[in-house]
């Protein structure tokens, strides 16, 4: 690889990043309640009647104290609730602002993913998201090597 391109990774964040400062301009300006990358990263993987705050922790990939706060923050603002279960487990949903906020932001999804098919061609978006979708199996366990191949 030529020292100057840009890893696999850098690339998926810079697209990633594309998307999010995009839905978060969106929302801004349809008077949402601006969220954080992370707040929207949770509403994503929220199960419709409730997640634990552990479970949405180990599906954002982030410690359980991020979790924690980003679920607090959203519940100050109005749009998650939580609610007990018998035991002591308390599930994370969201509340009727949250589930309107939720599908106007897939909505936006839409567009985007729809604005990006106009820009690279439908075939790219459609190519990009079947390798993504595709099962990769666990990380391997590769070498650092002396990089020299």
């Amino acid at each position: 690889m030529p020292p100057t391109a840009r890893s696999l990774p850098q690339l998926l964040t810079e697209a990633r990043r594309w998307f999010e400062d995009a839905l978060t301009t969106a929302m801004q300006e349809t008077g949402a309640t601006p969220v954080s990358p992370t707040q929207v990263q949770l509403f994503a993987v929220l199960d419709e009647p409730g997640t634990t705050v552990s479970e949405l922790a180990r599906r954002m990939g982030v410690t359980r104290q991020t979790a924690h706060q980003a679920v607090h923050t959203l519940i100050t603002a109005g749009l998650l609730e939580h609610s007990p279960t018998p035991g002591r487990q308390r599930l994370i949903r969201r509340t009727p602002d949250g589930e309107r906020a939720h599908q106007q932001a897939e909505f936006i999804l839409q567009q985007l993913e729809s604005e990006l098919a106009a820009r690279i061609g439908r075939p790219a978006v459609d190519a990009l998201r079947a390798a993504l979708e595709a099962p990769w199996g666990g990380p391997p366990a590769v070498g650092a090597g002396d990089g020299r191949g």
